[in-house]
């Protein structure tokens, strides 16, 4: 496994990604949601969270798991070491929290699922995100939206801002982001065939009829959905289907087979081939959101006050 010394998150991040931060970041309306985000949202009740109701993982706790995460994690320098959960969960699923201890989560539908080079596959996509920052706008823009829908400018003041237009922002940068991840995931497994293959197992994989899988085929589908672009009218239903006009949700990850073609592209690039030859841009400080100061000992008592009028107004609310 190729490991990459002090990596920064910029020689290896989409440029698509790095767009759509920058056009969210400048939709009227994201600075009060950064900073009521900070005001009410702490990584620590999360953790305490996770704790309690999932297995960490470890030297003697999912032993095999935890040897495969240390190994990625020196592959993309990601610094802390996030800790690593298994939760228990049928859904073929996994996700990255946290900025200051950042945290990995793996379901156990992912696990019965793939193989240990497709989990390890996850495993450097997931450590991604934390490397590129992403967690916290991801958890931003979570908490964002719920707030408004729920209930908006009755307590926290962002119902007024929480716009159309901010929304879809968010939601197109958590696309991109997930095409840097992509790359981390190829970094770490320098074989993107394997990194498409797990695209395609999560996508529809099934353990019974495993040995009919066919990733050529898969591949082939990618390249024939590309050239449903060609119809503009194809163009304009994919961003219907993206954006929740075709009366679905919005989708808050490209359609696996955009996300193969943009990795097969980087994967025959002379950028990812400087990479591999260890010319890359190197940092120690990488992040990706300033929302302001989170909570330290001198502003627990504050935050105790916070929580406790923030209840206080979620049990009115409840008996409207």
């Amino acid at each position: 496994m190729p490991d990459y010394p002090g990596i920064s998150r910029d020689a290896f991040r989409h440029p698509l990604d790095q767009q759509a931060e920058a056009t969210l970041r400048s939709v009227p309306g994201f600075d009060i949601v950064a900073r009521k985000f900070v005001e009410f949202m702490y990584e620590r009740p999360q953790f305490v969270s996770l704790m309690g109701n999932n297995v960490q993982v470890g030297p003697q706790q999912y032993a095999s798991l935890y040897q495969m995460f240390r190994n990625c994690v020196r592959a993309l320098d990601v610094q802390p070491e996030p800790t690593l959960f298994v939760a228990q969960n049928p859904q073929v699923n996994s996700y990255a929290i946290g900025e200051e201890h950042p945290c990995i989560v793996i379901n156990t539908g992912l696990l019965d699922l793939l193989s240990d080079d497709e989990i390890r596959t996850v495993m450097a996509h997931e450590l991604g995100h934390v490397k590129c920052g992403h967690t916290t706008l991801t958890q931003m823009a979570i908490w964002a939206m719920n707030t408004a829908s729920v209930i908006g400018e009755l307590t926290f003041g962002i119902g007024n801002v929480v716009s159309t237009g901010l929304i879809y922002a968010f939601y197109e940068w958590r696309r991109m982001a997930e095409l840097s991840c992509d790359r981390a995931a190829l970094l770490v497994t320098d074989n993107w065939q394997l990194v498409g293959q797990t695209m395609m197992r999560i996508a529809g994989g099934s353990n019974r009829f495993a040995h009919e899988l066919n990733f050529a085929a898969f591949e082939q589908q990618a390249e024939a959905y590309q050239h449903l672009d060609e119809d503009g009218l194809s163009q304009v239903y994919k961003f219907l289907l993206y954006n929740g006009n075709g009366q679905g949700p919005m989708l808050s990850h490209p359609f696996p087979v955009d996300r193969l073609s943009y990795l097969k592209s980087w994967a025959n690039s002379d950028e990812y081939h400087r990479i591999k030859a260890g010319h890359y841009q190197r940092s120690h400080t990488d992040g990706t959101v300033n929302v302001g100061a989170t909570a330290r000992n001198g502003e627990v008592d504050r935050l105790r006050r916070e929580l406790a009028d923030l209840q206080d107004e979620l049990e009115r609310l409840r008996h409207l």
